[in-house]
Formats: structure tokens, sequence, C-alpha cells
């Protein structure tokens, strides 16, 4: 019995140099699988495939997840900083510019002089 093929794709980006790369694989193959047989690493050596993360059209998966026909695998970088970190820094820098309220942290308001 000869084992179905299925179309999928792996992808991985820096933000000078991208790769897409389609491929079949058996049907009933898994993240990891597919991403070894890709031969990603080759561009990207820096990718760890035992530990990459991973997601499918913007869907975090785990590598032990079976593929579907059409499924494009994305392998995740990891992040440089913390966004929560980023975003509680730019409050502080906005309140400190008087650009949001002290108190509540949103616009300030400001006075109707308009007689």
């Amino acid at each position: 019995m000869v084992a179905e093929k299925i179309k999928i794709e792996v992808v991985y980006g820096l933000p000078d140099n991208q790769v897409l790369l389609a491929l079949e694989v058996e049907q009933g193959c898994d993240i990891l699988t597919a991403i070894k047989q890709s031969g990603i690493v080759q561009h990207f050596p820096e990718i760890d495939p035992e530990n990459a993360t991973v997601g499918i059209f913007s869907r975090m998966a785990k590598l032990d997840q079976e593929l579907r026909d059409g499924d494009r695998i994305e392998i995740y970088r990891p992040l440089i900083a913390d966004p929560k970190e980023l975003r509680k820094i730019r409050a502080e820098r906005a309140k400190a510019e008087g650009r949001a309220s002290k108190v509540t942290g949103g616009r300030p308001k400001t006075k109707n002089t308009a007689s």
C-alpha cells in the first residue's frame, strides 16, 4: 500500500532573509518530522527543531501535531524583549511627558477656556 502524500509549507524568517519551502510529506506526518525533512536548518543553522516554537497559520502548535494538506508550518524566533515590559515603559514615558494622566494613565483632560 502506497502512503498518501500531502502538500505543506515550512517558513522561517529574519528581518533581512525569509525562506518558504514547499514539500510533500506522508499523511500522518507531524510538525517535527516535517521540519527535519524540509531541510530548513541548512538555511538557518540556529533553528533547533527539537525545541522550536511553531505554529500553523499563526496559531501556536505542538511539535507532535499531525499535519493536514495545505498546512503552513511557521517557525518562530524568540522575542527580543517582553511586550508587556515595553508597554509599561511607553506608558511611564507618556506620563512623564504629560501625554497621559498620572492618575488614570489615560489622556489628560484639557480645560475648555472658551467663554
